[in-house]
């Protein structure tokens, strides 16, 4: 006899009374006919105690309850059957999974037993994004006893450095755990951390790409250890309206001589004499963003002088840029995209004058200047292989001929 047989009651809640505790024992109809109340274990998992995912009247795990389709594709009725989940391959569920996020994602893991493997595949646990949530230590260490094991190589995720409610998101011991159980993590994205009481030393030393937004740093981070200990070889930093970071953390992180991208904005601390110390370390740079920096004519010439593999220089929001910095573009043979957004300091003659010493550029980018149409067209002229971006009544419109 089966178990739906035996227990009409399919394990279902009352709506009004939540999905985990009904207001009363479910009761089940005995093989001798008496109704006896049993009590019954509600089992809460873990996946929803982290999410606080809201369960909706769904089949249980077991997924005995389900009604399979009729060869005909008609059900008891004689209607015609909707389309079903449960006929799509495992190859186009795990791609649908992939689209959700984290929180619904494990919500799926309650549907049945073939959802729940699904949700376990190492596919869908590559790229984690936490940034919507409030997360807290204890949620990170079940991701990654449970999914993230072996299969992270991204993360996103938020801390709490403008929450009312201090607790720390990111300990030591999580990262360290990330290290040696995750070996393909590879970028780490951080916002609102605080990071003083995170050590440089014990992140993972798979990572190559670092992204800190709105973080507070000490002044000793990316400080490399002893030559006896691991520690992380970043190729890719983006900092972004950090203002502890300073031209000590850019020197930091140069001496190691593997940036190959490096992006600072808003950062009031990284003025000329930082560029002017870390230039000569930054030869392998081939993307460099100073937006919204203290930096001026001084530092131009140390990355045209030192920055030969520069495909990409944006240098927005540089109000104290002049024309004599402009010259100093003329060495780097490899640049194909110019930004100079907002340099107001900037005449077109010069800058048409530059980009025509550049062979293999690409994109000039000259939004917010104040040049009209017409010298926006001068500029192009000059320039047949390249796009010229400018603003004009606060439209942005790209000319080219």
């Amino acid at each position: 006899m089966s178990a739906a047989a035996t227990y009409p009651y399919q394990g279902r809640c009352l709506k009004e009374n939540g999905p985990e505790t009904p207001s009363f024992p479910p009761r089940f109809r005995s093989q001798d006919g008496r109704r006896t109340a049993q009590k019954r274990k509600w089992r809460v998992t873990p996946e929803a105690e982290v999410f606080d995912l809201i369960a909706t009247d769904c089949h249980s795990v077991g997924g005995t309850t389900e009604e399979l389709p009729s060869p005909s594709g008609r059900n008891k009725r004689g209607g015609m059957e909707a389309p079903s989940l449960s006929a799509l391959p495992d190859s186009i569920l795990l791609q649908i999974l992939e689209l959700l996020p984290p929180r619904d994602r494990l919500g799926g893991a309650r549907v049945c037993r073939r959802w729940h493997r699904l949700v376990r595949d190492k596919l869908l646990w590559r790229h984690l994004d936490l940034t919507p949530y409030k997360m807290s230590s204890k949620a990170l260490w079940h991701l990654l006893r449970n999914h993230l094991r072996g299969n992270l190589r991204t993360l996103r995720a938020r801390g709490c450095l403008h929450s009312v409610r201090k607790q720390e998101v990111l300990s030591p011991a999580l990262m360290q755990a990330l290290g040696k159980q995750c070996p393909n993590f590879h970028r780490l994205c951080l916002s609102e951390t605080d990071l003083r009481a995170l050590p440089y030393d014990c992140m993972p030393p798979s990572l190559t790409t670092l992204e800190l937004s709105r973080c507070e740093i000490p002044s000793v981070w990316f400080q490399g250890p002893g030559s006896s200990q691991a520690f992380p070889r970043i190729q890719h930093l983006v900092i972004q309206n950090v203002p502890a970071f300073s031209n000590q953390h850019l020197a930091n992180i140069a001496r190691q001589g593997t940036l190959k991208t490096l992006v600072v904005s808003e950062a009031y601390r990284v003025t000329d004499g930082g560029i002017q110390a870390t230039a000569p370390h930054l030869g392998e740079l081939e993307s460099l963003a100073l937006r919204q920096c203290c930096v001026g004519d001084l530092a131009t010439h140390f990355i045209g002088r030192h920055m030969k593999r520069l495909r990409l220089l944006d240098l927005s929001g540089g109000s104290s840029l002049t024309d004599t910095c402009l010259p100093c573009f003329s060495s780097l043979a490899s640049l194909e995209v110019l930004r100079l957004e907002a340099c107001c300091g900037l005449s077109p003659e010069a800058i048409a004058a530059t980009c025509r010493a550049l062979p293999r550029l690409k994109h000039l980018d000259v939004s917010k200047v104040g040049f009209d149409e017409r010298t926006v067209h001068q500029i192009q002229a000059g320039l047949p292989n390249c796009v010229v971006t400018c603003s004009a009544s606060g439209r942005v419109a790209k000319v080219k001929t």
